[in-house]
Formats: C-alpha cells, structure tokens, sequence
C-alpha cells in the first residue's frame, strides 16, 4: 500500500514531451522581435525554470546591449504566452504509460500537478493532453519566488489537499524538483524519462524510476485504464 496521502507531479518532462511546443513558441516570441532562433535541442537544455528564465537564456545568447534586452523581453513573453495558449501541445505528447497510471492513482489519492510553468499556460497544456481532470489542483509558478526549487507550491498544493508535505510525494524529472520535495519535507521520486534527470547527482535521495509502469509497480499499484479527454 502507498505510504502517501497524496502525489504530486511536475509538468513538463513528467508528464508531458512538450519541448517541441515550448521551442515553437520560445521561437514565436523571437520571430516577433526578429532575433535569432535555436533549434530543439538547443531549448530543451534550457526546460525546467519556467518561461522567463527559458527568454532570459535565449535573449542571453543575442548580440544585444542590457537596454535593447529589457525592452524586447516582454514583447518576447506575450508572445510566447500567446503561442502556447494557441496550441498547447500540437508538436509534443503525453508520455506512454501516464495515462494509465494516473487513471491507477485517481481513485486512490488526489493528485496535484507543481509546475515552474505559469498556472494558465499549465493548465491549457493538461486540457490539451487530456489530462486536466486526473487532478484536483494545478500550481503553476506564477511568480519569480514560487519556482521549484522553492517549497511554495508543494506548500500550497498539500494545504490546499488538506495533506502534510511530509505524507506527499513529488514526482519530477531535475533537480528542481527533488530540490524543492526535499525543502517542503516531502518525498520524491525521478523519473528518468524526461528532461533533467541526467544531471541529477546520485547521492541525491530519491527513488529512481525509468517508466511509468515502474512507478506504478513501486506505489503497489493494480491496474485501472483512465481515458484521455483527447
């Protein structure tokens, strides 16, 4: 039986291979501004802090002075913001498997999601994989001092689950997130299918798991399909 009152999950990388939509719209915020743009993986090594420090590294990477930087980035943001909300996730998709563990997990436990993405942005890519009604709250960023590694939304999220963080168990893929399980008092497990997991140092506590099914089987899970609202 699962020693937790409740689960939480990271967004992207976790859940979701959105870096094909997140590198469209990073590039839909450039082409606006007419700067350069960068290719997939160049993007996806930048995923994991949300979408401002994702425009800062890429404004960093211009030939621009500090003063044409901070004009341009928050035309760069709208429209990212704008690019994201139009397609969610038209490019990438959910991971093979988490459906049907989260179909495995509803019944049992309610579950969060803890994102450095904003909460709206958050929640238009879960409407869009299908996903939004396998959680009971969403808890997005929305703030430069909420960001994992911060304990803030893991805070909220227990509270607003009326659980303690140290019967929640976070499930990410950087170091953020464990980061952030293991500053809220929380548990934490990597998955190590998606994004940051490489970096992630070995001496850090956290039950490492490949799949999906693998997290199911260590969380003594039976088998229930949940349908994705595709």
């Amino acid at each position: 039986m699962m020693n937790f009152d409740a689960i939480a999950f990271d967004l992207d990388g976790t859940l979701v291979d959105s870096a094909p939509d997140i590198a469209h719209a990073l590039n839909a915020g450039l082409d606006e501004v007419r700067l350069q743009r960068f290719d997939l993986a160049r993007v996806r090594g930048w995923i994991g802090d949300g979408p401002d420090a994702l425009i800062a590294r890429a404004m960093n990477a211009q030939d621009l002075d500090a003063v044409s930087t901070a004009l341009l980035t928050p035309r760069v943001r709208a429209a990212f913001d704008r690019a994201t909300l139009a397609a969610p996730l038209q490019h990438g998709q959910v991971y093979g498997g988490i459906a049907e563990l989260l179909g495995q997990l509803k019944p049992l436990r309610p579950l969060a999601v803890v994102t450095n993405k904003p909460t709206r942005l958050a929640r238009a890519v879960l409407q869009a994989a299908g996903l939004l009604d396998c959680f009971a709250t969403v808890h997005g960023a929305d703030t430069k001092a909420q960001r994992k590694p911060s304990p803030l939304l893991l805070e909220n999220a227990a509270d607003q689950l009326g659980v303690s963080t140290g019967r929640l168990l976070m499930v990410g893929d950087s170091i953020l997130d464990l980061r952030a399980a293991h500053a809220a008092g929380a548990q934490a497990a990597l998955v190590q299918w998606g994004y940051g997991h490489l970096t992630v140092p070995e001496t850090l506590d956290a039950w490492r798991v490949a799949t999906p099914a693998q997290l199911a089987v260590r969380l003594h899970l039976q088998s229930t399909p949940c349908a994705q609202n595709t």
